[in-house]
C-alpha cells in the first residue's frame, strides 16, 4: 500500500525537543509496511522548518543529507495542473490551499493513506484516509 508523509513526520523525525514524537516519526519512515510518497514541497517545507524552526535547528548539511536520502521516495511532480486541483479541493474541503497540495499529492501518487498530524482524522478527503502517527493508541 503507497502512503503519502506528511513534512511533520519528517520534521518530528529530527527534532529532538518532542523525543515521543520522534520515536513515533522514525517509526513510520522505517517501519517498510508502505510503499512512502513524498513531494518535493514536503521536502522543501521540511528544509525549512528542521533548519531554522526547531527549537535545536538541524544544520544545514544534515538537513541536506536527510533530502538526499529521501529522493528515490518522491514520486510526485508539482505542475500547474497539480496547483489548480489543489486550489479546487482547498476551497472544497477547507483546507489551506498548502494541505490541498499534499493531499492532490498523495492521490496522484495513488495512495491509500495520508501520515500526518495536520487533518482531521474523523474525515475523508477524497478516498484518502489520514493516520495521525502521533496520537496514543
Amino acid at each position: 500500500m503507497r502512503a503519502f508523509v506528511d513534512t511533520n513526520v519528517l520534521v518530528y523525525a529530527v527534532d529532538r525537543a518532542e523525543p515521543d514524537k520522534r520515536a513515533k516519526a522514525r517509526a513510520v519512515l522505517e517501519a517498510g509496511e508502505h510503499d512512502l510518497v513524498l513531494s518535493p514541497q514536503v521536502l522543501a517545507e521540511f528544509h525549512v522548518v528542521a533548519t531554522r524552526r526547531l527549537a535545536e535547528p538541524v544544520p544545514a548539511p544534515a538537513a541536506e543529507a536527510m533530502i538526499e536520502a529521501l529522493l528515490p521516495l518522491v514520486t510526485v511532480t508539482i505542475d500547474g495542473g497539480l496547483v489548480r486541483t489543489a486550489v479546487a479541493r482547498a476551497r472544497d474541503w477547507g483546507v489551506s490551499l498548502w494541505d490541498a497540495l499534499v493531499l492532490v499529492s498523495a492521490e496522484v501518487a495513488g495512495c491509500e493513506v495520508v501520515f500526518s498530524e495536520d487533518f482531521s482524522t474523523d474525515g475523508r478527503y477524497g478516498e484518502l484516509r489520514i493516520v495521525n502517527p502521533f496520537e496514543s493508541a
